[in-house]
This record gives C-alpha cells, sequence and structure tokens, in this order.
C-alpha cells in the first residue's frame, strides 16, 4: 500500500467489526500492511447504515496520519462462509432470483434482538416481512427505522417476505429506469 497521503487505492476484504452506535469499525485486507478504519460516514454515503461482521467488502483506502482509512465503500457482500440456520431459511435462499424485482422501501421498524422487522416499499401499502437471517445474507447487520433501503420479495405464506436487501441506490436506479420506459 502506498504511503502517500493523497493516493487512493482500491482493496477487498473482510469486515473484521463493525459498531452503528460506535460509527465505526475495521476491515482486514491482504492487500493492507494494517487494519483499515471503516467509518459511518463512509457506510451511509454508499446507503447502508450497518454491515455484519465477516462481509466482504471492496473499498477505496486513503493512508493518512493516524493509518488506513476507507476512502469510499464500492461494495459490500455477504460473508463467503454463511450457513443457513433452518430449513425456512434455507428455502428462503432457493427462492432467491435476480428476475424478482428490486423495490425501493423505507424501513418501518427492525428488532435485532427479535431477529425480524417490516418494511414499506413505495406506492404499496402492505409491509415486506424483514428475518435477520436475510439482512445478513445480504451483508448488513441491523436496520434503523425509516432507513432507505432497496429490496426482493415474494409472496409468503403471512405476506410479502424479502429476500433480499440492497442499498438504497439499487431500487432506486431500478425505479427511474423502469419509469423512464414506461413514459416512452
Amino acid at each position: 500500500m502506498a504511503s502517500d497521503e493523497n493516493s487512493v487505492e482500491i482493496i477487498t476484504g473482510v469486515v473484521k467489526w463493525f459498531d452503528p452506535a460506535k460509527g465505526f469499525g475495521f476491515i482486514l485486507s491482504d492487500e493492507a500492511s494494517s487494519d483499515i478504519l471503516l467509518h459511518a460516514n463512509a457506510l451511509r454515503n454508499f446507503g447502508l447504515s450497518s454491515v455484519c461482521d465477516r462481509a466482504r467488502i471492496r473499498v477505496s483506502v486513503q493512508s493518512t496520519a493516524r493509518g488506513l482509512q476507507t476512502h469510499e465503500v464500492l461494495e459490500v457482500l455477504p460473508p463467503e462462509d454463511q450457513d443457513a440456520t433452518s430449513e425456512d431459511v434455507a428455502g428462503q435462499v432457493a427462492l432467491i432470483d435476480t428476475s424478482i424485482q428490486i423495490e425501493p422501501a423505507r424501513v418501518k421498524w427492525f428488532d435485532k434482538v427479535k431477529g425480524f422487522g417490516f418494511a414499506n416499499v413505495f406506492g404499496k401499502s402492505e409491509d415486506v416481512f424483514i428475518h435477520m437471517e436475510t439482512l445478513r445474507r445480504s451483508g448488513m447487520a441491523d436496520l434503523q427505522p425509516g432507513e432507505a433501503i432497496a429490496l426482493r420479495a415474494v409472496a409468503g405464506e403471512r405476506g410479502r417476505m424479502a429476500v433480499s436487501i440492497e442499498p438504497w441506490e439499487a431500487g432506486t436506479v431500478l425505479h427511474e429506469t423502469q419509469h423512464k420506459a414506461s413514459e416512452t
């Protein structure tokens, strides 16, 4: 890694830990000589309020007087070793299909202790159930009320449920593209 404070390099790594309450965490990478600071602002600029431990991450990194620091988050992927913990979740993994439309939504509430919560998709009245395992598989650790997200949802036994969650921008870009296509 270059020591010039103005140079920015793109690296891939794994989230060592991230604490949303503290507003920071660290990334481990074979491409860096030390841990890399991941500040909440860099994560928020990407469209997320949290990231789970061991999530794979691609970032631009800058060397500062205090060490390596994330300049920009470019991609967040779930941990490679993420295993399903129940048959329900394993069945839910099989339902993930990229042909399912991405929808922009806002978190209604999410309780990490209970392991679930709900979101409202823009333009639709019914809530979408979000399970903690779906959140982890998406590389996130928590959601805040009012947080903007993008999700893919399917019909479940008790209503719609999210099968994947992505940063807000994924939903807004697709929504704008679909809106422009419908105008032509």
